[in-house]
Formats: C-alpha cells, sequence, structure tokens
C-alpha cells in the first residue's frame, strides 16, 4: 500500500517504565516537526509503522537496520545519537504524530510538551487536549521518575543500600530543564518552570517565577510572577514580583489571556482579560475580566465605566487603584516601559 511519508512530528526518545509496565515518562533528544520524508520512510520501514498517531518500542536490532539507511548514514549527528540510543539499557520509543489531535497517550503528551519547550510550536498551536488525564501523577526524585505506587519499594531499596532516595516533587509534569534548556534564558529557580514552558530567547525567569505548560513568553521578558496555563507574554514585558495571570485550567474560562508587548505588570497585582501593548496595571491591583472600571481622560475626568473585558486587548492603558475611593480607574499609559538590556543582553 502507498502511504504519505509525512508527519506532523516526530520524537525518538528513552522511556520509563513502572513495575505494572506501563509508560510514564519520555525524555526525547530527538524532536523533529514536518519531519524530513527520508527518516520517515525508514523509520515506517524498520517500525512497522503503518499511520496514525501511535508509538513504538524500537529493538536493537530496528535501530541497526535503520543506522544502515542510506538517509541517516549520511547524517553524522543523526548517527551517532542513533548509535548512543543503541546502547541504552531502557525502551527506546519512537513517537509518530501524523496529525494534530487530542493525545491520547504518555509518549504523546510528552512529545508535544517537547515540541513547545523547544520552540519547535508556539503555546495554542498544538491540540493538548486532555492531556492532564493522561498524564499520571509521579514522583520525581533524584534517581528519575517513579510510578507513586513503586515508590516505597524503591524508598526501601534506597536505605537497605545507604542511600537517600529523595523527591523533589509529586506532580504530573516535570520541570523543563531535566528535558530542555532552551537557548539565550536565564532560570533562577528550575522546579518553577513545567515542561510544555515556551521560553523566547531572552527571558529571565526570577527565583519567584513560574512558567505553566502551554504558556510562555515572546521573546525578552522579565518574569517575577505567575504564568499561568494558556498565557502568553509579548516581549519586552515585565511580570512584578507576586503578581498573577488568571490561566484557562482554573478559573480563567476559555477566553486566552495574554499580554502585549512592554507591559508592566506590577507586584502583587494580577490580570483576568487580554492585555494590549505598553499597559501598566499597577502594583497590588488584581483586575479580573468583570471588574468595573472608571475610564479616565486625560483631566482625570469619569468619561464613562465599563467592565474590564471591554478593554481587552486595547494598548497604551494604566490601571490603578483610586487610594481614596478604592474605585479602579483607567486612562491613557504615557510611560514607556523598557527592560533594562544589560540584564538580557547577555543570557
Amino acid at each position: 500500500m502507498n502511504q504519505s511519508t509525512s508527519l506532523h512530528s516526530l520524537g525518538i526518545g528513552i522511556a520509563t517504565r513502572n513495575s505494572r509496565d506501563e509508560i510514564i515518562e519520555v525524555y526525547y533528544p530527538l524532536v523533529l516537526r514536518d519531519p524530513n520524508s527520508e527518516l520517515v520512510e525508514a523509520l515506517r520501514s524498520c517500525c512497522a509503522y503503518e499511520g496514525g498517531n501511535v508509538h513504538s518500542v524500537v529493538s536493537e536490532a530496528q535501530l541497526t537496520q535503520l543506522l544502515s539507511s542510506p538517509f541517516v548514514a549520511a547524517d553524522k549527528a543523526l548517527n551517532a545519537l542513533l548509535r548512543q540510543l543503541n546502547e541504552s539499557t531502557q525502551d527506546v520509543c519512537a513517537m509518530f504524530i501524523s496529525e494534530d489531535s487530542a493525545p491520547s497517550s504518555v509518549p504523546e503528551v510528552y512529545l508535544k510538551l517537547h515540541l513547545l519547550s523547544h520552540r519547535l510550536c508556539k503555546p495554542h498551536s498544538l491540540n493538548l487536549t486532555g492531556a492532564f488525564g493522561v498524564l499520571q501523577n509521579v514522583a520525581w526524585t533524584n534517581q528519575g521518575a517513579i510510578d507513586l505506587a513503586d515508590l516505597p519499594a524503591r524508598q526501601l531499596q534506597a536505605r537497605l543500600k545507604g542511600e537517600l532516595l529523595e523527591v523533589m516533587s509529586v506532580d504530573k509534569f516535570p520541570k523543563m530543564s531535566n528535558y530542555v534548556v532552551p537557548k539565550g534564558v536565564r532560570i533562577a529557580h528550575t522546579a518553577r518552570v513545567r515542561l510544555g514552558a515556551y521560553l523566547g530567547e531572552g527571558t529571565t525567569i526570577m527565583h519567584e517565577g513560574f512558567v505553566n505548560f502551554n504558556a510562555g513568553t515572546e521573546g525578552p521578558a522579565m518574569i517575577e510572577g505567575r504564568i499561568s496555563a494558556g498565557v502568553m507574554i509579548g516581549s519586552g514585558s515585565d511580570l512584578g514580583g507576586g503578581c498573577s495571570t488568571m490561566g484557562t485550567l482554573s478559573g480563567g474560562g476559555t477566553e486566552i489571556i495574554s499580554v502585549g508587548k512592554d507591559c508592566l505588570i506590577g507586584a502583587n497585582s494580577g490580570i483576568g482579560f487580554p492585555l494590549g501593548d505598553r499597559c501598566i496595571v499597577e502594583a497590588g491591583l488584581y483586575v479580573t475580566a468583570g471588574t468595573k472600571v472608571l475610564v479616565l481622560d486625560n483631566a482625570n475626568q469619569v468619561v464613562g465605566t465599563m467592565k474590564a473585558r471591554e478593554l481587552s486587548n486595547k494598548s497604551d492603558l494604566l490601571f490603578r487603584r483610586n487610594s481614596i475611593t478604592g474605585a479602579v480607574e483607567c486612562k491613557a499609559n504615557k510611560t514607556a516601559i523598557a527592560l533594562n538590556e544589560e540584564l538580557h543582553t547577555h543570557n
């Protein structure tokens, strides 16, 4: 049968299994978007791939066959990587994605998270519907990912050897830096950036900053607050310490929250609606989509009242709270926000 050799994406990596022989995580050293048709054809032949979104455990014999294909033999970097994988004591897993549909397996979710963190796909460009339910809750330890049901036995084994099995977190998503470290970023506390985060070059994540999966920054940014799932921050913007952006996973509804270019969200403030470019939210002020906002003219006179969602994606706005009346006010922002270039030039 003549089958198409085109794929949406492809990953070849190393899988971790639990005691029930289930794959609980995959590290992909090879991640490709729109992979070369010759490589796809070579993999199709050695792995008996017949189409669809499926993963396959690649045996030593299959890897040897793949290494003998003309395309792989001619690509020195790919050849060297596959030879290393052929020495793995754990399962080598190939994940084929023919179309971007809702993921149905752990290897598929992990490949999509890798695509995001490698900057090969941007947040909201991949179908991640149901991904949270596909993944298992896992203990992330100094000996790698361990199924929670297997954890007591592994802890005992370590103690019997006089060792300590340290559990750093119990979560469905691992930290990004154990899988991907994008070029040109600084991350002060790596546990606060999940795999599947998209960090544009020039991004700095300070100690209290947090970036969820399917969210991130377009380019240079100073992040000292929370970027929730689904939220994208424009280049040149600054999220102050303790600030929050309302995501789509927990209370943010279905509207995509975003922050435009050159914005400042002050310390301990937050937003629940999308900001345009060059906007400022005063420190300590949380503006939800339903917040009633007094709109001021250049003479600070009230010209109208509206909900914050009606100002979605509007640029050059300053949101502040009147310290006397407590009312939330909005007026034209005449202050340009410029990040300290010295902080971002040498990432």
